[in-house]
């Protein structure tokens, strides 16, 4: 049971001393009472903490800061920048020029990739909604998912009925998926309602791989195009992120995000340099644009004037 440790105006402080900080039932209602209010949820850790995938997944939005102690002072853990108190809520420090000296220490743990893809999808007013996340998961894992729920530790064994249930039932939802094969796996999946009683779906799945084990990217043609073949998927976009295989987070710094590839419905062309590929089925296809390596940042470059491209020919 976590408490309240300040709550002001502006923000509710909640104070976390352990080695890893995950997205419990009581974290996540606390969210939900600060975005009702208009407050910042600010979690205090100390250096040695880590926060899980889908807490983290919640920091980058703007309920939610990681406020870490280090020493006598403060700083943002995804970003480093440094932080005080400012009478009302953990405040930017104006004068400072540099990152805090503790984000660019030297990580814990040893530094692999984790593969996310995030896909869109819009399901009709019937069916079951849990068949593209059961499906990838099992592409990248090689087994079904293990339970799923909206908090930590997920409370239900897999059940695609009751994704489905949960998810039909409410105007805006978000179900975590616990992955089940031999590499740490989870998805996070966001559902809301649309007009004529359809859904749709953005979900990201990430899957985490030891330095010595890299994900096979050469086989992202395969897996792209099996999803296709069960699900008419909207879209597909697949990054790497240097990063901890087993997905918690160190407020530290590991390494940027670069894009690997982008798949849209349709055959549809792209610019010159971007080729495209066609994958998945004739009835159901998709066009994958691979976009670089997960490493080189020249990437995000690539998928600038993919995005610009798409947009003026849709």
């Amino acid at each position: 049971m976590s408490i309240v440790d300040a709550l002001t105006g502006q923000a509710m402080v909640v104070l976390q001393d352990r080695p890893v900080v995950a997205l419990s039932a009581w974290l996540n209602r606390a969210l939900g009472e600060c975005a009702a209010t208009g407050r910042t949820l600010q979690l205090v850790t100390p250096l040695g903490s880590r926060l899980s995938l889908p807490l983290r997944s919640a920091a980058s939005g703007a309920e939610l800061q990681w406020v870490v102690r280090n020493d006598d002072g403060y700083y943002e853990g995804l970003t480093g920048r440094p932080l005080k108190w400012g009478g009302a809520m953990f405040v930017p420090v104006p004068e400072a020029r540099d990152y805090a000296p503790g984000y660019t220490t030297r990580p814990t743990g040893r530094i692999g990739s984790q593969l996310t893809l995030v896909y869109r999808i819009r399901h009709g007013a019937d069916g079951h909604l849990a068949g593209p996340v059961e499906r990838l998961l099992q592409l990248t894992t090689g087994k079904l998912p293990a339970g799923l729920g909206p908090a930590e530790p997920v409370e239900h064994p897999w059940r695609p009925d009751r994704l489905t249930e949960y998810a039909r039932g409410r105007s805006t939802s978000r179900l975590l998926v616990a992955g089940d094969g031999p590499r740490p796996a989870q998805a996070i999946c966001d559902f809301t309602a649309t007009e004529g009683g359809g859904v749709a779906e953005v979900s990201t799945v990430t899957v985490g791989y030891d330095p010595k084990d890299p994900p096979p990217l050469q086989h992202l043609g395969s897996l792209v195009g099996a999803l296709a073949a069960d699900q008419p998927v909207a879209s597909l976009f697949v990054q790497l992120t240097p990063g901890r295989a087993d997905l918690t987070t160190e407020p530290r710094w590991t390494g940027a995000p670069a894009p690997v590839a982008l798949a849209v419905a349709g055959a549809v062309g792209g610019p010159n340099g971007i080729p495209g590929q066609q994958v998945g089925p004739p009835r159901q296809p998709l066009t994958m644009f691979p976009l670089g390596d997960g490493r080189s940042q020249d990437g995000w470059q690539r998928h600038s004037l993919l995005m610009q491209h798409l947009q003026a020919t849709s």
